[in-house]
Protein backbone atom coordinates (compact mmCIF):
# COMPACT_ATOMS: atom_id res chain seq x y z
CA UNK A 1 0.00 0.00 0.00
CA UNK A 2 1.53 3.90 -1.01
CA UNK A 3 2.17 6.08 1.83
CA UNK A 4 -1.06 7.74 1.89
CA UNK A 5 -1.72 11.72 1.25
CA UNK A 6 -4.99 12.41 2.54
CA UNK A 7 -6.19 9.97 5.47
CA UNK A 8 -2.66 9.79 7.26
CA UNK A 9 -4.02 11.83 10.06
CA UNK A 10 -8.04 11.78 10.21
CA UNK A 11 -8.01 8.89 12.79
CA UNK A 12 -6.45 11.31 15.44
CA UNK A 13 -9.55 12.46 16.94
CA UNK A 14 -7.54 15.69 17.77
CA UNK A 15 -6.51 16.67 14.08
CA UNK A 16 -8.61 19.15 13.71
CA UNK A 17 -7.01 21.21 16.47
CA UNK A 18 -4.02 23.43 14.77
CA UNK A 19 -1.47 22.41 17.32
CA UNK A 20 -2.43 18.77 16.72
CA UNK A 21 -1.95 19.37 13.02
CA UNK A 22 1.80 21.66 13.34
CA UNK A 23 3.33 18.84 15.90
CA UNK A 24 2.50 16.34 12.54
CA UNK A 25 3.73 18.92 10.26
CA UNK A 26 0.95 20.85 9.33
CA UNK A 27 1.99 24.13 7.47
CA UNK A 28 5.52 23.10 6.53
CA UNK A 29 4.56 22.68 2.76
CA UNK A 30 3.14 26.12 3.15
CA UNK A 31 6.57 26.98 4.28
CA UNK A 32 8.51 25.71 1.92
CA UNK A 33 6.23 26.71 -0.83
CA UNK A 34 6.57 30.72 0.06
CA UNK A 35 10.31 30.33 -1.00
CA UNK A 36 9.56 28.89 -4.11
CA UNK A 37 8.62 31.23 -7.07
CA UNK A 38 5.28 30.36 -8.14
CA UNK A 39 5.66 28.86 -11.46
CA UNK A 40 7.87 26.11 -9.79
CA UNK A 41 4.78 24.81 -7.60
CA UNK A 42 2.74 24.86 -10.62
CA UNK A 43 5.50 22.34 -12.29
CA UNK A 44 5.70 20.20 -9.09
CA UNK A 45 1.80 20.05 -9.62
CA UNK A 46 1.94 19.76 -13.53
CA UNK A 47 4.85 16.60 -12.44
CA UNK A 48 2.61 14.98 -10.26
CA UNK A 49 -0.02 15.00 -12.88
CA UNK A 50 -2.47 14.98 -10.54
CA UNK A 51 -5.93 15.09 -12.08
CA UNK A 52 -9.57 17.16 -10.23
CA UNK A 53 -10.89 14.50 -7.97
CA UNK A 54 -14.30 15.89 -8.53
CA UNK A 55 -15.31 13.89 -11.13
CA UNK A 56 -14.61 15.92 -14.47
CA UNK A 57 -10.76 14.62 -13.79
CA UNK A 58 -8.76 17.50 -15.82
CA UNK A 59 -5.30 17.99 -15.00
CA UNK A 60 -4.58 20.44 -12.07
CA UNK A 61 -1.49 21.63 -12.62
CA UNK A 62 -2.86 22.56 -16.52
CA UNK A 63 -5.49 24.24 -15.05
CA UNK A 64 -3.77 26.43 -12.74
CA UNK A 65 -1.44 26.99 -15.92
CA UNK A 66 -4.52 29.28 -17.48
CA UNK A 67 -4.52 31.70 -15.00
CA UNK A 68 -2.96 34.84 -16.50
CA UNK A 69 0.26 36.02 -15.40
CA UNK A 70 -1.14 39.75 -14.92
CA UNK A 71 -4.66 40.76 -13.96
CA UNK A 72 -6.49 44.37 -13.85
CA UNK A 73 -8.86 42.07 -11.85
CA UNK A 74 -8.33 40.20 -8.48
CA UNK A 75 -7.54 36.27 -8.41
CA UNK A 76 -9.47 33.93 -6.76
CA UNK A 77 -9.35 30.07 -5.36
CA UNK A 78 -12.47 28.26 -5.05
CA UNK A 79 -12.79 25.13 -3.15
CA UNK A 80 -15.78 23.52 -4.02
CA UNK A 81 -16.94 21.34 -0.92
CA UNK A 82 -20.41 20.99 -2.01
CA UNK A 83 -20.58 17.05 -2.74
CA UNK A 84 -24.12 16.82 -3.67
CA UNK A 85 -24.08 13.66 -5.76
CA UNK A 86 -25.84 10.22 -4.14
CA UNK A 87 -23.59 7.83 -3.04
CA UNK A 88 -20.47 10.62 -2.56
CA UNK A 89 -18.98 11.53 0.87
CA UNK A 90 -15.35 11.77 0.75
CA UNK A 91 -14.29 15.49 1.17
CA UNK A 92 -16.57 15.89 4.44
CA UNK A 93 -13.78 12.81 6.21
CA UNK A 94 -11.19 15.56 5.53
CA UNK A 95 -13.07 18.72 6.22
CA UNK A 96 -14.51 17.62 9.78
CA UNK A 97 -11.12 15.82 10.25
CA UNK A 98 -8.07 17.48 9.06
CA UNK A 99 -8.98 21.10 8.04
CA UNK A 100 -5.93 22.37 8.09
CA UNK A 101 -4.78 20.04 5.48
CA UNK A 102 -7.25 21.60 3.15
CA UNK A 103 -6.56 25.34 4.49
CA UNK A 104 -2.84 24.77 3.24
CA UNK A 105 -3.52 23.53 -0.05
CA UNK A 106 -6.13 26.56 -0.57
CA UNK A 107 -2.93 28.85 0.59
CA UNK A 108 -0.41 26.97 -1.77
CA UNK A 109 -3.06 27.30 -4.36
CA UNK A 110 -3.67 30.95 -4.12
CA UNK A 111 0.23 31.93 -3.71
CA UNK A 112 0.88 30.00 -7.03
CA UNK A 113 -1.49 31.62 -9.19
CA UNK A 114 -1.00 34.69 -7.38
CA UNK A 115 -4.80 35.15 -5.60
CA UNK A 116 -5.20 36.81 -1.83
CA UNK A 117 -8.52 35.24 -1.29
CA UNK A 118 -10.08 31.70 -1.06
CA UNK A 119 -13.21 31.02 -0.60
CA UNK A 120 -14.63 27.15 0.42
CA UNK A 121 -17.77 26.47 -0.87
CA UNK A 122 -19.51 23.97 1.37
CA UNK A 123 -23.20 22.32 1.15
CA UNK A 124 -25.64 24.06 3.28
CA UNK A 125 -26.71 20.74 5.04
CA UNK A 126 -22.71 20.11 6.32
CA UNK A 127 -23.32 22.36 9.07
CA UNK A 128 -20.63 20.82 11.41
CA UNK A 129 -18.22 20.74 8.17
CA UNK A 130 -18.75 24.27 8.16
CA UNK A 131 -18.46 24.69 12.12
CA UNK A 132 -14.78 22.72 11.59
CA UNK A 133 -13.72 24.87 8.61
CA UNK A 134 -14.42 28.39 10.47
CA UNK A 135 -12.83 27.20 13.75
CA UNK A 136 -10.02 25.91 12.23
CA UNK A 137 -9.29 29.61 10.10
CA UNK A 138 -9.68 31.32 12.89
CA UNK A 139 -6.95 29.14 14.67
CA UNK A 140 -5.03 29.75 11.58
CA UNK A 141 -5.39 33.47 12.21
CA UNK A 142 -3.92 33.27 15.20
CA UNK A 143 -1.15 31.60 14.08
CA UNK A 144 -0.50 34.08 11.56
CA UNK A 145 -0.79 31.24 9.36
CA UNK A 146 -3.31 33.39 7.07
CA UNK A 147 -4.48 37.29 6.72
CA UNK A 148 -1.30 39.61 6.26
CA UNK A 149 2.24 38.29 5.57
CA UNK A 150 2.23 34.39 6.07
CA UNK A 151 5.36 33.40 7.27
CA UNK A 152 6.75 36.96 7.13
CA UNK A 153 6.95 36.28 3.54
CA UNK A 154 5.22 38.96 2.17
CA UNK A 155 2.27 36.61 1.38
CA UNK A 156 -1.20 37.75 2.30
CA UNK A 157 -4.14 35.34 1.89
CA UNK A 158 -7.71 35.49 3.24
CA UNK A 159 -9.81 32.22 3.46
CA UNK A 160 -13.98 32.28 3.53
CA UNK A 161 -16.55 29.73 4.22
CA UNK A 162 -19.38 29.90 2.14
CA UNK A 163 -22.87 27.49 2.47
CA UNK A 164 -24.76 26.78 -0.26
CA UNK A 165 -28.33 25.69 0.32
CA UNK A 166 -28.27 22.35 -0.90
CA UNK A 167 -28.22 22.58 -4.45
CA UNK A 168 -26.78 19.87 -6.29
CA UNK A 169 -26.42 22.47 -9.62
CA UNK A 170 -24.21 24.10 -7.66
CA UNK A 171 -21.21 21.34 -7.65
CA UNK A 172 -20.38 22.82 -11.30
CA UNK A 173 -18.16 25.67 -10.91
CA UNK A 174 -19.37 28.42 -12.38
CA UNK A 175 -23.22 27.83 -10.86
CA UNK A 176 -21.17 27.63 -8.25
CA UNK A 177 -19.53 31.03 -8.48
CA UNK A 178 -23.21 32.80 -9.38
CA UNK A 179 -23.78 31.25 -5.79
CA UNK A 180 -20.94 32.93 -3.85
CA UNK A 181 -21.74 35.91 -5.56
CA UNK A 182 -25.46 35.57 -4.46
CA UNK A 183 -27.15 34.98 -7.39
CA UNK A 184 -29.10 31.90 -7.98
CA UNK A 185 -26.85 29.25 -8.70
CA UNK A 186 -27.13 28.13 -12.50
CA UNK A 187 -24.39 27.25 -15.09
CA UNK A 188 -22.59 29.97 -17.56
CA UNK A 189 -22.32 29.98 -20.85
CA UNK A 190 -18.69 29.40 -21.53
CA UNK A 191 -16.01 30.47 -22.72
CA UNK A 192 -15.24 32.61 -21.06
CA UNK A 193 -13.30 30.14 -18.79
CA UNK A 194 -13.52 31.12 -15.09
CA UNK A 195 -9.69 31.07 -15.17
CA UNK A 196 -10.41 34.23 -17.28
CA UNK A 197 -13.18 35.26 -16.03
CA UNK A 198 -14.46 33.20 -12.81
CA UNK A 199 -15.49 34.90 -9.42
CA UNK A 200 -16.37 38.66 -9.42
CA UNK A 201 -15.09 38.25 -13.27
CA UNK A 202 -11.24 38.07 -11.65
CA UNK A 203 -9.51 34.44 -12.98
CA UNK A 204 -10.38 31.66 -10.80
CA UNK A 205 -9.68 28.70 -10.23
CA UNK A 206 -12.03 26.19 -8.82
CA UNK A 207 -10.45 22.31 -7.35
CA UNK A 208 -12.41 20.30 -5.40
CA UNK A 209 -11.26 19.34 -1.45
CA UNK A 210 -9.84 16.07 -2.26
CA UNK A 211 -7.25 17.93 -4.99
CA UNK A 212 -5.98 20.92 -3.04
CA UNK A 213 -5.79 18.28 0.20
CA UNK A 214 -3.36 16.88 -2.18
CA UNK A 215 -1.18 19.49 -2.68
CA UNK A 216 0.65 19.74 0.34
CA UNK A 217 2.14 16.54 -0.32
CA UNK A 218 3.25 17.22 -3.50
CA UNK A 219 4.65 20.55 -2.55
CA UNK A 220 6.91 18.27 0.56
CA UNK A 221 7.64 15.36 -1.30
CA UNK A 222 7.92 17.06 -4.65
CA UNK A 223 5.41 16.01 -7.99
CA UNK A 224 7.30 13.29 -8.96
CA UNK A 225 6.66 11.39 -5.40
CA UNK A 226 3.06 11.45 -6.05
CA UNK A 227 3.34 10.65 -9.96
CA UNK A 228 5.20 7.30 -8.84
CA UNK A 229 1.89 6.17 -7.03
CA UNK A 230 -0.40 4.62 -9.69
CA UNK A 231 -1.26 4.19 -13.29
CA UNK A 232 1.06 6.60 -15.25
CA UNK A 233 -1.81 8.94 -16.51
CA UNK A 234 -3.98 8.63 -13.49
CA UNK A 235 -1.53 8.73 -10.66
CA UNK A 236 -1.93 9.27 -7.00
CA UNK A 237 -4.01 7.79 -4.23
CA UNK A 238 -7.73 8.43 -4.32
CA UNK A 239 -10.78 8.29 -1.81
CA UNK A 240 -13.31 5.66 -3.11
CA UNK A 241 -16.44 6.01 -1.42
CA UNK A 242 -18.54 2.27 -1.25
CA UNK A 243 -22.10 2.34 -0.05
CA UNK A 244 -24.95 -0.01 -1.11
CA UNK A 245 -24.75 -3.37 -0.41
CA UNK A 246 -21.70 -4.26 1.52
CA UNK A 247 -20.18 -5.61 4.26
CA UNK A 248 -18.16 -2.16 5.46
CA UNK A 249 -19.43 0.79 3.61
CA UNK A 250 -17.11 3.86 4.11
CA UNK A 251 -14.42 6.08 2.22
CA UNK A 252 -10.62 4.37 1.53
CA UNK A 253 -8.04 6.02 0.11
CA UNK A 254 -5.89 3.98 -2.24
CA UNK A 255 -3.41 3.89 -5.24
CA UNK A 256 -5.60 5.14 -8.30
CA UNK A 257 -5.80 2.11 -10.64
CA UNK A 258 -7.17 -0.39 -7.85
CA UNK A 259 -9.01 -3.27 -9.18
CA UNK A 260 -12.88 -2.38 -8.63
CA UNK A 261 -13.25 -6.18 -7.45
CA UNK A 262 -10.61 -5.53 -4.94
CA UNK A 263 -12.27 -2.65 -3.59
CA UNK A 264 -15.44 -4.42 -3.33
CA UNK A 265 -14.24 -7.66 -1.68
CA UNK A 266 -11.77 -6.11 0.20
CA UNK A 267 -11.46 -3.41 1.53
CA UNK A 268 -15.39 -3.03 1.51
CA UNK A 269 -15.97 -6.62 2.70
CA UNK A 270 -17.59 -8.16 -0.14
CA UNK A 271 -21.14 -8.56 -0.86
CA UNK A 272 -23.49 -8.20 2.41
CA UNK A 273 -24.98 -11.17 4.09
CA UNK A 274 -23.10 -13.72 1.34
CA UNK A 275 -25.67 -12.54 -1.47
CA UNK A 276 -24.48 -12.29 -4.87
CA UNK A 277 -23.57 -8.73 -7.02
CA UNK A 278 -25.79 -7.46 -9.21
CA UNK A 279 -24.54 -4.14 -10.91
CA UNK A 280 -22.02 -1.82 -9.41
CA UNK A 281 -22.17 2.18 -9.68
CA UNK A 282 -18.32 3.17 -10.31
CA UNK A 283 -18.08 6.65 -9.75
CA UNK A 284 -21.56 8.17 -8.51
CA UNK A 285 -25.18 8.58 -9.75
CA UNK A 286 -24.51 10.19 -12.38
CA UNK A 287 -21.74 7.11 -13.96
CA UNK A 288 -23.28 4.38 -16.41
CA UNK A 289 -23.72 0.99 -14.24
CA UNK A 290 -21.43 -1.51 -14.33
CA UNK A 291 -22.32 -5.73 -14.33
CA UNK A 292 -20.64 -8.12 -12.76
CA UNK A 293 -18.44 -9.25 -15.20
CA UNK A 294 -17.18 -6.25 -15.62
CA UNK A 295 -15.72 -5.47 -12.18
CA UNK A 296 -12.05 -6.47 -13.05
CA UNK A 297 -11.34 -2.84 -14.00
CA UNK A 298 -9.05 -0.93 -12.52
CA UNK A 299 -10.44 2.12 -10.94
CA UNK A 300 -8.47 5.11 -12.80
CA UNK A 301 -9.83 7.69 -15.10
CA UNK A 302 -8.81 5.94 -18.23
CA UNK A 303 -9.46 2.63 -17.35
CA UNK A 304 -12.99 3.09 -16.66
CA UNK A 305 -13.76 5.08 -19.54
CA UNK A 306 -12.78 2.41 -21.54
CA UNK A 307 -15.36 -0.30 -20.96
CA UNK A 308 -17.87 2.75 -21.22
CA UNK A 309 -18.26 4.12 -17.77
CA UNK A 310 -16.69 6.49 -15.78
CA UNK A 311 -14.59 6.69 -12.45
CA UNK A 312 -16.41 10.29 -11.91
CA UNK A 313 -15.81 11.19 -7.96
CA UNK A 314 -15.12 7.08 -7.12
CA UNK A 315 -18.49 6.97 -4.89
CA UNK A 316 -18.88 3.11 -5.48
CA UNK A 317 -22.62 2.18 -4.91
CA UNK A 318 -22.80 -1.42 -5.19
CA UNK A 319 -26.42 -3.49 -5.60
CA UNK A 320 -26.94 -7.29 -4.84
CA UNK A 321 -29.10 -9.59 -6.55
CA UNK A 322 -32.35 -8.08 -4.66
CA UNK A 323 -32.13 -5.13 -6.29
CA UNK A 324 -34.45 -4.08 -8.72
CA UNK A 325 -32.90 -2.12 -11.42
CA UNK A 326 -35.77 -0.30 -12.44
CA UNK A 327 -36.88 1.05 -9.14
CA UNK A 328 -32.80 2.39 -8.77
CA UNK A 329 -33.05 3.82 -11.89
CA UNK A 330 -36.51 5.62 -11.15
CA UNK A 331 -34.48 6.68 -7.85
CA UNK A 332 -32.46 8.25 -9.67
CA UNK A 333 -34.16 9.63 -12.11
CA UNK A 334 -36.67 11.80 -9.73
CA UNK A 335 -32.92 12.91 -8.13
CA UNK A 336 -31.84 14.76 -11.05
CA UNK A 337 -34.85 15.86 -12.11
CA UNK A 338 -35.84 17.71 -8.72
CA UNK A 339 -32.12 19.02 -9.28
CA UNK A 340 -32.11 20.68 -12.71
CA UNK A 341 -31.61 24.18 -12.04
CA UNK A 342 -34.32 24.69 -15.39
CA UNK A 343 -31.73 26.29 -17.16
CA UNK A 344 -32.07 24.19 -19.96
CA UNK A 345 -35.26 23.15 -21.61
CA UNK A 346 -33.74 19.23 -22.28
CA UNK A 347 -32.73 19.17 -18.82
CA UNK A 348 -35.44 20.63 -17.52
CA UNK A 349 -38.50 18.94 -19.11
CA UNK A 350 -36.55 15.84 -20.40
CA UNK A 351 -35.60 14.94 -16.84
CA UNK A 352 -39.17 15.22 -15.97
CA UNK A 353 -40.68 12.99 -18.51
CA UNK A 354 -37.75 10.46 -17.99
CA UNK A 355 -39.02 9.94 -14.62
CA UNK A 356 -43.01 9.87 -15.51
CA UNK A 357 -41.76 7.18 -18.53
CA UNK A 358 -39.96 4.89 -15.62
CA UNK A 359 -42.50 5.55 -13.09
CA UNK A 360 -45.04 3.83 -15.23
CA UNK A 361 -43.05 1.21 -15.82
CA UNK A 362 -42.17 0.69 -12.35
CA UNK A 363 -45.78 0.63 -11.44
CA UNK A 364 -46.77 -1.75 -13.74
CA UNK A 365 -48.24 0.78 -16.44
CA UNK A 366 -45.83 0.48 -19.05
CA UNK A 367 -46.49 -0.09 -22.55
CA UNK A 368 -44.46 -1.61 -25.77
CA UNK A 369 -42.53 1.09 -27.14
CA UNK A 370 -41.97 3.18 -23.76
CA UNK A 371 -37.99 1.70 -23.40
CA UNK A 372 -37.21 3.01 -26.83
CA UNK A 373 -39.22 6.32 -26.38
CA UNK A 374 -37.42 6.76 -22.98
CA UNK A 375 -34.17 6.20 -25.33
CA UNK A 376 -34.98 8.39 -27.23
CA UNK A 377 -35.78 11.37 -24.61
CA UNK A 378 -32.39 10.74 -22.80
CA UNK A 379 -30.86 11.12 -26.54
CA UNK A 380 -32.33 14.63 -26.63
CA UNK A 381 -30.79 15.18 -23.54
CA UNK A 382 -27.45 14.69 -23.89
CA UNK A 383 -25.03 16.97 -25.30
CA UNK A 384 -27.61 19.70 -25.55
CA UNK A 385 -27.24 21.01 -22.37
CA UNK A 386 -25.21 23.91 -20.32
CA UNK A 387 -23.79 21.77 -17.66
CA UNK A 388 -23.10 18.15 -17.64
CA UNK A 389 -26.29 17.75 -14.92
CA UNK A 390 -28.37 16.63 -18.16
CA UNK A 391 -25.34 14.50 -19.57
CA UNK A 392 -25.05 12.60 -16.23
CA UNK A 393 -29.31 12.12 -16.58
CA UNK A 394 -28.90 10.54 -20.09
CA UNK A 395 -26.21 8.24 -19.20
CA UNK A 396 -27.46 7.10 -16.06
CA UNK A 397 -30.72 5.88 -17.83
CA UNK A 398 -29.07 4.68 -20.84
CA UNK A 399 -26.64 2.73 -19.14
CA UNK A 400 -29.29 1.16 -17.25
CA UNK A 401 -31.03 -0.16 -20.27
CA UNK A 402 -28.02 -0.96 -22.30
CA UNK A 403 -27.29 -3.43 -19.33
CA UNK A 404 -30.76 -4.23 -17.83
CA UNK A 405 -32.84 -4.44 -20.66
CA UNK A 406 -34.28 -7.76 -19.53
CA UNK A 407 -35.28 -6.24 -16.39
CA UNK A 408 -37.42 -2.62 -18.42
CA UNK A 409 -39.21 -5.81 -20.55
CA UNK A 410 -39.89 -7.66 -17.75
CA UNK A 411 -41.80 -4.88 -15.81
CA UNK A 412 -43.54 -4.27 -18.94
CA UNK A 413 -44.75 -7.33 -19.90
CA UNK A 414 -45.51 -8.96 -16.42
CA UNK A 415 -46.62 -6.08 -14.79
CA UNK A 416 -44.01 -6.69 -11.67
CA UNK A 417 -40.52 -6.67 -10.89
CA UNK A 418 -38.26 -9.39 -12.01
CA UNK A 419 -35.88 -9.25 -8.86
CA UNK A 420 -39.24 -10.11 -7.07
CA UNK A 421 -40.16 -13.32 -9.04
Amino acid sequence: MAEKVLFKNVEDPKQYLIETSLKKGGYESLKKALGMIPDEIIDEVKAAGIRGRGGAGFPTGLKWSFIPKFSDQPKYVCCNADEGEPGTFKDRVIIENDPHLLLEGICIAGYAIGAKAGYIYIRGEFAFGAKRLEKAIEEAYKKGLLGKNVFGKGFDFDIYVHRGAGAYICGEETALIDSIEGKRGMPRIKPPFPALAGLYDGPTIVNNVETLSAIPFIVRKGGKAFGSIGPEKSPGTKIFNVSGHVEKPGSYELPMGTPLREIIYEHAGGIKDGKKLKAVIPGGASTPVLTPDEIDVNMDFDSVAAIGSMMGSGAIIVMDESTCIVKSVLRLAKFFAHESCGKCSPCREGCTWMVDIIKDIEEGKGKEGDIDFLLSVSDGIFGNTFCPLGDGASMMVTGAINKFRDEFEYHIKNKKCLSAS
